[in-house]
């Protein structure tokens, strides 16, 4: 991809990011070590706590001032690495801003652990969240679930089997989902080698997760969020996918999709921007007015109308 595409403020960052050559074992295996090692970091005003869902490992963000609301938060990865921490800055701003309570799930990744594994794990970390959302004086009406790449996908896909199960979600939050295993099916587009994350990583990390069920006719279900056919009756959904990332095509589709199918949804498209730039270049001046707009759609959706007089 021809680095004039990106927008100006983010071109040196850029060019300093490593392209995911996940197809490379070595590299793979240095990734995803580097990634379980990612610094975290601590907001002011927050609370950063661990708890277990079983043998689920959780992050929880208390913040000062709680509102009532949770976030069920699922960080991102290729479903092949990544780790909580990796989000800490996010998550602990989301806590402050909002008030709600984030918790984040360190789930288990493929090929090791393909799926359900991972679903399982997130499902676990809700169910752990509503199970213990009177201690944090949470509203169970009042959560909503969110995530980053990968972990979009997998908010969408547990989003998708909690309607199934008639447990309420008060918002989605999809962040760059990973939502379609058929575009890594599509040896067309790795032509086009994307900023930060390009078609053969993405390959191996559908392979990874799906096995032989990768690009098969009929997946498992909730295995692919996009193959799903009726959206009707999910929660209100907020979507930002970037113009120039591999996941364009598939994000746009699929919050097109919901809205039609009668969906309360916001697309935001952001021009210019590599594959979730908000964490690799957070201070930038897209990076803060996405993350603003995020953080204000969502605060509206955890904010209980006001009670008639």
């Amino acid at each position: 991809m021809d680095i004039d595409r990106v927008d100006p403020d983010l071109r040196a960052t850029t060019r300093r990011m490593p392209r995911f050559r996940l197809e490379n074992a070595l590299f793979r295996r240095a990734v995803v070590g580097a990634t379980r090692l990612a610094p975290g970091a601590r907001v002011s005003g927050v609370e950063r706590r661990t708890a277990r869902a079983g043998g689920v490992r959780l992050r929880v963000y208390v913040p000062e001032r709680a509102s009532g609301a949770a976030l069920l938060w699922i960080h991102g990865g290729g479903l092949v690495m990544g780790s909580p921490r990796m989000d800490d800055r996010l998550c602990g701003e989301t806590a402050a801003r909002t008030g709600a309570i984030v918790v984040s799930v360190d789930y288990r990744v493929a090929p090791k652990h393909p799926f359900p594994a991972a679903l399982e794990d997130v499902a676990a970390g809700f169910a752990w969240l509503v199970a213990h959302a009177a201690g944090y004086a949470v509203d169970p009406s009042r959560i909503a679930v969110g995530g980053q790449s990968a972990g979009g996908g997998l908010a969408a896909a547990l989003v998708q089997r909690l309607h199934d199960e008639g447990t309420p979600v008060a918002a989605q939050w999809l962040w760059c989902p990973m939502l379609d295993d058929r575009t890594a099916a599509d040896r067309f587009r790795d032509a086009e080698d994307h900023f930060v994350w390009n078609n053969r990583s993405n390959l191996v990390g559908w392979r990874a997760y799906l096995g032989d069920a990768f690009a098969v006719a009929e997946v498992p279900r909730y295995a692919v969020p996009a193959r799903r056919g009726d959206l009707s009756g999910l929660p209100p959904a907020w979507v930002y996918t970037s113009a120039i990332e591999l996941f364009h095509d598939e994000d746009v589709a699929y919050a097109e999709r919901m809205r039609h199918d009668g969906v309360e949804v916001t697309l935001d498209v952001v021009e210019g921007a590599p594959h979730g730039f908000e964490s690799w270049a957070p201070d930038s001046d897209l990076a803060r007015s996405l993350i603003d707009r995020a953080i204000a759609w969502l605060d509206a959706r955890l904010t209980p109308a006001p009670t008639p007089r």
